[in-house]
């Protein structure tokens, strides 16, 4: 369902034009709008998450060989390796969500499917 959204805008000399918009209420229509990229966050952020989480593996190496415990460097390689660990969590938990409702829709639909057939009670 598209929705026309109408709204009046001043413009700096007095004038008024009028902007029309469309609100997409449909998740199909929002996946064809965007290219389906509202799904992809378990694929976009494994690879951030390993190239993030590598790196903070050699800066933190390379700073605990030279004993340099608590500098800048042992730091930033601390936090390259908690962002890398962070992304690489967030993408699990994407994934498992978008497993559980591609669980529910199939559930959904082969309900649908009996119920039209008359198999379901």
């Amino acid at each position: 369902v598209t929705v026309l959204l109408k709204r009046t805008v001043n413009v700096g000399s007095g004038e008024e034009i009028t902007v029309r918009t469309h609100s997409r209420k449909n998740q199909g229509q929002l996946s064809a709008a965007t290219g389906g990229a509202e799904t992809s966050c378990s694929r976009c952020t494994i690879p951030f998450g390993l190239v993030i989480l590598i790196s903070g593996v050699v800066v933190t190496a390379v700073a605990y060989s030279f004993n340099s415990h608590g500098s800048i460097i042992s730091i930033l390689g601390l936090v390259l390796l908690g962002s890398g660990l962070l992304l690489l969590g967030a993408s699990a938990v994407c994934w498992r969500t978008r497993q559980c409702r591609k669980q529910a829709q199939r559930r959904e639909s082969q309900t649908a499917l009996m119920a039209n057939r008359g198999l379901l009670v």
